[in-house]
């Protein structure tokens, strides 16, 4: 007689499934935002878009993930922070055209579902969304046994947000003498992180210890979340006139600005305006990576940019330290030809 198969003898558990939906409900309550309509059949977000707050809106939309990162919570079984990664790298480029993050929907593709971990990892998904002001409206957790091992997983998301047509930042505001706002990176972030595990590998650093001069063990350092900017971003844009930001993420400090400048426009940059913190340092003396590459794969300690008027630096620092975001002139923009330069070398201790 053929032995019967079936879903679960397929290496999938519906009913863990439902478990993790039943474990994440609280986390997911406490996004919401008066918007949100209750759709009963589970099977979409409903967000009513309140048009008459608004002169003319435009819908902003952005989708992402947290690239390699996921392979180091995984080796270290730490699931709690990297769902804030995804926040932030989906609301921080949002708000770089001015968008108000209204919610977001994530997606995880798991070998097994483990409903303790998608929870954690949804409840990350959820602190993000508070920093960040968005609803997470939905989501979906797919297993897919036979392609991702038991532990494995990945995950992504997609966010909308809303700008007036108007008031749409980028580019086409830019112009020569402005000046340039750094803001401080909270470390890594979510980019570079092949190359950083190349390091730790081929260098056979312990994720379990530090290293030397990170007050902390590497595989901490190395998962701290992503700061999210969104809502100093939007304040700051509030209050001055802000004409455009950028979102540093993978390609480095001057490939992402240069993306905000508009042809005729070239941003000067001053490394001795700021000194990287001591995982950079890090990465590049044990794994011999010279700074160019560095500054192609990692942020450098800039997570977000911001380009307003000289006039207006002074009060965009004032504004951003009062909501506890280090922050710095970076450098000013002038004449050229579009691109992003950074010249002299950092701080040194």
């Amino acid at each position: 007689m053929t032995e019967k198969i079936s879903y679960a003898s397929a290496g999938v558990d519906i009913a863990a499934g439902e478990h993790a939906v039943r474990l994440m409900r609280d986390k997911l309550a406490r996004t919401r935002r008066p918007e949100v309509v209750d759709d009963e059949s589970g099977f979409a977000g409903l967000f009513a878009l309140d048009v008459t707050r608004y002169r003319r809106p435009l819908l902003a939309t952005s989708t992402d993930g947290v690239g390699t990162k996921v392979v180091l919570a995984q080796r270290l079984d730490r699931h709690d922070t990297i769902g804030v990664d995804l926040v932030a790298m989906v609301v921080d480029d949002l708000v770089v055209s001015g968008a108000e993050p209204l919610f977001m929907t994530d997606y995880i593709a798991c070998g097994k579902v483990v409903p303790e971990r998608i929870a954690t990892i949804v409840g990350g998904i959820a602190d993000g969304c508070a920093q960040a002001g968005c609803t997470l409206i939905g989501g979906e957790t797919a297993e897919h046994p036979g392609v991702l091992g038991p532990e494995e997983y990945d995950l992504a998301g997609a966010g909308t947000g809303v700008v007036e047509a108007d008031t749409v930042l980028g580019p086409k505001r830019v112009r020569p003498g402005d000046a340039v706002i750094a803001m401080a990176s909270s470390g890594l972030h979510s980019n570079g992180f092949s190359l950083a595990r190349l390091v730790v590998d081929k260098a056979g650093l312990d994720l379990a210890a530090d290293p030397g001069g990170l007050g902390r063990t590497l595989g901490e350092e190395l998962l701290t979340p992503t700061r999210v900017y969104a809502r100093d971003c939007l304040a700051l844009g509030a209050e001055l006139d802000v004409h455009a930001f950028a979102h540093i993420t993978g390609g480095g400090l001057a490939a992402n600005l240069a993306r905000s400048l508009p042809a005729g426009v070239d941003a000067r940059l001053d490394r001795a305006t700021w000194r990287p913190a001591p995982i950079f340092g890090l990465l590049a003396e044990r794994g011999g990576v010279p700074r160019g590459e560095m500054e192609s794969a990692f942020n450098m300690g800039v997570g977000m940019a911001a380009l307003l008027p000289a006039g207006q630096a002074d009060a965009a620092l004032e504004l951003l330290a009062d909501r506890g975001v280090p922050a710095w002139i970076l450098g000013e923009t002038t004449e050229g030809t579009g691109e992003a330069h950074l010249t002299g070398d950092h701080a040194r201790p």
